[in-house]
C-alpha cells in the first residue's frame, strides 16, 4: 500500500492560500465598484475674507476693493524721521577691575552689553546706573562713552 503523494498538511496549506487569493480578488473588485465619482465642484476650495479655506463660496456683499498701491510684498522701509536716542541707560551687572572689562544690562532692551575699561569716561562699579552708547565691536555690541548717572 503506497502513501498518498499529498499529505493532509500540504492540502491544508494549498487550500488556505487559494482561499486568501480569492478573498483578495473579491476585495479588489469591491473597491473598484465603490470608487466614488468625484466632480470638479467637490474639489474646489474657497478662501473667505479672513484668509481661511472653506467649502462655500464667499459672500459677494463682503467683498472689498483693494488698491494695487496698498499691497506691499517686501519689508517696509525704515522711517527716516524716526531716530532712536543713541544714548542708552543701564546698570552695571558685572565689572572686573583687575581685568578691565564688564557687562551692562540695558534698561530698555534688557540685553547685556560688553564694556571695556578703555571706553569709560569715569570709574564704574557693579550696581551703578550708567549712560552709554552702543557700537559694534569685534565680537558684538560694545558700550562706549560710559559714565555714571547721578
Amino acid at each position: 500500500m503506497g502513501r498518498s503523494p499529498e499529505t493532509f498538511n500540504k492540502k491544508e496549506v494549498r487550500n488556505k492560500k487559494e482561499k486568501k487569493r480569492k478573498e483578495k480578488e473579491k476585495n479588489r473588485l469591491a473597491k473598484k465598484d465603490n470608487v466614488k465619482k468625484s466632480s470638479l465642484d467637490d474639489m474646489i476650495a474657497y478662501v473667505d475674507e479672513n484668509g481661511r479655506i472653506t467649502s462655500t463660496p464667499p459672500d459677494p456683499d463682503k467683498k472689498k476693493e483693494t488698491k494695487l498701491e496698498d499691497i506691499s510684498i517686501s519689508v517696509p522701509k525704515d522711517d527716516p524721521s524716526f531716530k532712536p536716542d543713541p544714548i542708552r541707560k543701564g546698570t552695571v551687572t558685572f565689572f572686573n577691575e583687575s581685568k578691565g572689562y564688564g557687562f551692562i544690562k540695558d534698561s530698555e532692551t534688557k540685553e547685556s552689553v560688553f564694556v571695556h575699561v578703555n571706553n569709560l569716561l569715569e570709574e564704574i562699579k557693579e550696581g551703578n546706573a550708567v549712560s552709554f552708547e552702543v557700537e559694534m565691536g569685534q565680537k558684538g555690541p560694545t558700550a562706549v562713552q560710559v559714565k555714571q548717572v547721578k
